[in-house]
């Protein structure tokens, strides 16, 4: 490490070749990665910071103190970025199926009552029901909608995408399985 901190590329790269397998079983063997697969991903953590904070030993020190103070706080962070992915992590049966416009816009025109289809865009909020009637009744473009209306492209979306999930439950909930 001192031959590192003068510079010496070929030193600091035989460095890190020389503590990554001391690195990976310390990971491994303290079980912080919540996945095997994980534990690579910390070890080039604490290389990165190792290199990032190489100025920052005291060659007068025992390197390997330093080294695996580093490591602790690396597998620490880890720890924590693991358990606050798993709070919000939920574990469920069937993924709701998503669909894409093309298939929205095919329930609207396999609908064969044209009358309760009009009288289901009518019950619509406004700003749905004028989403509906420009982009997919119209079938005018994004930005010709945006510039009739004065609404922005990403409100428009989520205008369509409200009013095609509320006409599916209005309509035919057997239209959306």
């Amino acid at each position: 490490m001192r031959s590192a901190q003068d510079g010496d590329a070929a030193a600091f790269a035989s460095l890190l070749r020389e503590v990554t397998p001391l690195l990976r079983r310390k990971v491994l063997r303290k079980g912080w990665a919540r996945h095997p697969q994980n534990a690579e991903d910390i070890v080039q953590e604490i290389l990165l910071s190792v290199h990032t904070a190489r100025a920052t030993y005291d060659p007068e020190r025992p390197f390997l103190p330093w080294l695996m103070a580093i490591a602790r706080n690396r597998m620490a962070d880890a720890a924590r970025r693991d358990a606050r992915q798993a709070a919000y992590e939920v574990a469920v049966e069937h993924l709701p199926e998503i669909r894409s416009e093309a298939d929205q816009h095919a329930v609207l025109c396999r609908w064969d009552d044209q009358e309760q289809l009009r009288k289901a865009i009518h019950q619509l909020p406004p700003a749905q029901r004028q989403a509906i009637e420009l982009l997919k009744l119209r079938e005018m473009s994004m930005k010709e909608a945006r510039a009739a209306t004065g609404i922005s492209i990403a409100a428009l979306k989520v205008s369509v995408h409200r009013a095609i999930k509320a006409l599916g439950a209005l309509l035919d909930k057997e239209a959306w399985r």
